[in-house]
């Protein structure tokens, strides 16, 4: 199992509420590649290949030179094409956002923002993806802060603010969101729909998982796209300051 993680830097300022992302690009190289196929890794060798039945599937190599295991108090080898980890993951991130539009804290209002990330692995039993947030609540400054959104058990439909509240959520979309943020076109974790904008939840500090697949992707990978919102209820009267939430996305191999 391999694990490939980026962090998620938001701030939030009152009066103006700017939402910013930062987020680190995680790649892998390939040998080569075009728009159509990507090879990992090759071999130059006289023999061996691919062989299947209904009960196995052997991968083999024969007259590589210099395979097998070296290690030393500095470095561990694995030498050879049949030596190399039999899965790769690589989880992608954009250029940062802003959320917009800025909320007045005094009469509050709502900010929208979101990221996309690709999920890429050669793994047959394909990856999770999960969030998680690095403090709760997870949009701080200093002493104050702005509560995580809780659902009504399972993720809301629609993002709702009471005009005393302030809260921040998020809703995931991907061709492989998991159940829980799937709908029925007016419930969520309910049916196989995936409406957009729908599907509200809060952050933890546990993870999350919010997109899964069953199979391999490569070359062209997987996307999901995370929706965040901050909403200030007009009664709040919010202070004025730099508000900061960090999340972790963690993608998997299976």
């Amino acid at each position: 199992m391999l694990v490939r993680d980026f962090y998620i830097t938001m701030l939030c300022a009152l009066i103006a509420l700017p939402f910013a992302l930062f987020s680190l690009h995680i790649s892998f190289a390939q040998v080569r590649q075009s728009t159509n196929y990507k090879i990992q890794s090759d071999s130059i060798n006289f023999g061996g290949g691919l062989s299947t039945s209904t009960s196995y599937r052997l991968e083999s190599t024969a007259g590589e030179v210099a395979t097998g295991d070296g290690s030393s108090t500095s470095y561990n080898l694995r030498g050879g094409y049949q030596q190399l980890s039999t899965t790769y993951i690589a989880l992608s991130a954009p250029s940062p956002v802003v959320m917009t539009p800025s909320i007045p804290g005094l009469t509050g209002g709502t900010a929208n923002g979101s990221t996309t990330v690709i999920v890429t692995t050669d793994s047959p039993a394909g990856y999770s993806l999960s969030i998680k947030a690095s403090a709760s609540p997870a949009m701080q400054s200093g002493s104050n802060t702005i509560a995580d959104y809780v659902p009504s058990g399972n993720p809301d439909f629609t993002f709702t603010v009471g005009t005393s509240s302030a809260v921040f959520g998020y809703s995931p979309s991907s061709v492989n969101t998991v159940n829980r943020f799937r709908d029925n076109g007016s419930v969520c974790n309910a049916g196989a729909g995936e409406t957009l904008l729908a599907c509200w939840d809060g952050l933890s500090t546990v993870d999350t998982t919010i997109s899964q697949s069953s199979s391999a992707n490569t070359p062209n990978g997987a996307t999901t796209t995370v929706y965040f919102r901050v909403g200030i209820g007009s009664d709040v009267g919010k202070a004025e300051g730099v508000y900061v939430a960090t999340t972790t996305l963690t993608a998997l191999s299976l």
